[in-house]
């Protein structure tokens, strides 16, 4: 595989995974929200610097999207305990719900929908489960993916 295809595979995993987790209700986000509070679920009690640091997002982009997602009750934010000029963010109650629902669909239906032979998608399936078991990170450690790499 060369690094193309591997970039094309790569785009339409994220497209597929897209499709389950995003319906009418997180359609009306932006891109960048959605980068935003998954990035906010992931790290709770942090602030819009940490935010930017991890996302790469301008500043601003990340103050705006914040706000937007605020008004729509998806982000709580509290002043920080250790200095109360900085705002600590963490996804709402309803959000983290509505995330926990989402990501625990199983992906079955959106492979079958993509490869319609029902062998062919059992086995997309099975592939996919040995890729994450392969290249995710387990017990929270990180992966090297060093050539060497034999984890």
């Amino acid at each position: 595989m060369d690094g193309v295809r591997l970039l094309r595979l790569g785009k339409r995993l994220t497209e597929l995974g897209r499709e389950m987790v995003t319906d009418h209700a997180s359609a009306t986000l932006s891109p960048g929200e959605i980068a935003v509070i998954s990035d906010v679920y992931r790290h709770p009690d942090t602030s819009v610097q940490d935010i930017r640091a991890r996302t790469g997002f301008a500043q601003s982009h990340v103050s705006t999207s914040v706000a937007r997602l605020r008004e729509r009750g998806l982000l709580d934010a509290a002043p920080d305990p250790a200095d109360g000029r900085r705002t600590l963010l963490r996804a709402s109650e309803v959000a983290r719900g509505y995330i926990r629902a989402r990501v625990a669909r199983p992906a079955e239906p959106v492979i079958a929908a993509a490869v319609p032979d029902p062998a062919q998608a059992r086995r997309v399936t099975e592939l996919l489960d040995e890729l994450a078991q392969l290249l995710l990170p387990q017990d929270g450690a990180p992966r090297t993916g060093g050539p060497g790499d034999r984890r």
